[in-house]
């Protein structure tokens, strides 16, 4: 059987992706097998078949989706450092040459101080511990596979009382794997932002540490125009209605912010058109808007870093020239150190032949 050549087979960078959400489906089976727990059915192509989803939707529905699996493996340690570490083996495979993989420690913990929404009894792992597990697979990765990844920690919209923790984490392990803080959940479900998810934000600027923010997915411009002035974003997950707000698109051009947009995962989610050839990226590419190209999550969309670019292609027009732009956008927009990034910069110059672009 020929083997299919990759749409893009060149070093690649991705800043938008879950760890709840690239779970192997083997590995999901032998930890309910494991923990004697019930899961819809016995193999990979029967459990992918209630976890995946195929058609457009809403937000809501895509993520009531981890409320089958996460169950599975939260609260075990084993579960969790194995996640990273193959995670980081997923990526490498991908082509992937540096990665920001974000996660809430409190949907991998299962605390009796922390409880998980997932209706276990609590036991005794702890966020902090969830933290240093999945740095521990992750660095093992890092090693075994040579690809550099760091992490990013979510604060969750419907579970804000999590945040000061959760920022804190990221101070604590900000020289350990952890660049930044997201906000994640579905935005179209709260009215107005926590006090508390501010006060986190607030304390990661004045701390430094970085802040990224999913808006303009299922909420209005509104919701990115809050993320930018309030929380300080310095990156926007997604973002795609901000392009109904041209103000609003026009100032963020002008700030050079920073779009992490995930082609299918959009599709899915219903959070775009779902004619590829009316996607937002299409105007951001025409503008030469700063972006970048991302799984979100390959397990419950049932998609691949090669079908988005392979989206990209089709749909979309982009050229090697544009996805070689969309790595080095994202090089640039990462939340490594500066010698980091001009290192990672000057892999991704040679690999591409080029000094610059």
């Amino acid at each position: 059987m020929e083997r299919m050549v990759p749409t893009f087979n060149k070093p690649k960078v991705e800043l938008h992706v879950h760890l709840d959400a690239c779970i192997r489906p083997e590995t999901l089976l032998y930890f309910a097998k494991k923990r004697h727990l019930q899961i819809p059915g016995d193999s990979v192509e029967s459990l992918l078949e209630s976890i995946v989803c195929t058609n457009p939707g809403s937000l809501s529905h895509f993520l009531s989706k981890f409320h089958i699996y996460m169950p599975i493996v939260a609260g075990d340690r084993e579960a969790v450092k194995r996640i990273a570490y193959e995670f980081v083996e997923m990526k490498a495979k991908e082509g992937v040459i540096y990665v920001e993989v974000r996660y809430c420690p409190h949907l991998f913990a299962n605390s009796k101080v922390d409880p998980i929404p997932w209706g276990q009894e609590g036991g005794d792992l702890t966020p902090e511990e969830v933290v240093n597990l999945v740095n521990e697979g992750l660095k093992e990765g890092e090693k075994d596979f040579t690809i550099k990844v760091r992490s990013i920690l979510c604060c969750l919209r419907h579970m804000p009382d999590w945040s000061l923790e959760i920022v804190e984490l990221c101070k604590k392990h900000r020289k350990d794997s952890v660049v930044a803080i997201d906000l994640a959940g579905d935005e179209s479900l709260q009215s107005e932002t926590s006090p508390a998810i501010f006060k986190a934000y607030e304390e990661a600027a004045r701390c430094g540490v970085h802040r990224t923010v999913h808006a303009g997915e299922a909420g209005p411009p509104s919701v990115v125009k809050e993320a930018v002035e309030t929380l300080q974003a310095e990156r926007i997950g997604h973002g795609y209605h901000t392009l109904q707000d041209p103000a609003l698109y026009t100032r963020l051009l002008k700030m050079n912010m920073h779009f992490e947009m995930c082609p299918w995962s959009s599709y899915i989610t219903g959070a775009c058109d779902p004619d590829f050839t009316k996607h937002p990226l299409i105007q951001l590419k025409r503008d030469k808007a700063n972006y970048s190209l991302s799984t979100d999550g390959p397990l419950p969309f049932g998609t691949t870093l090669e079908k988005d670019y392979a989206i990209a292609k089709k749909h979309m027009g982009f050229s090697d020239e544009d996805f070689m732009r969309v790595n080095i956008n994202a090089a640039r927009s990462s939340f490594l150190p500066d010698e980091e990034k001009q290192e990672l910069l000057r892999k991704l110059y040679n690999a591409y032949g080029i000094t610059d672009l």
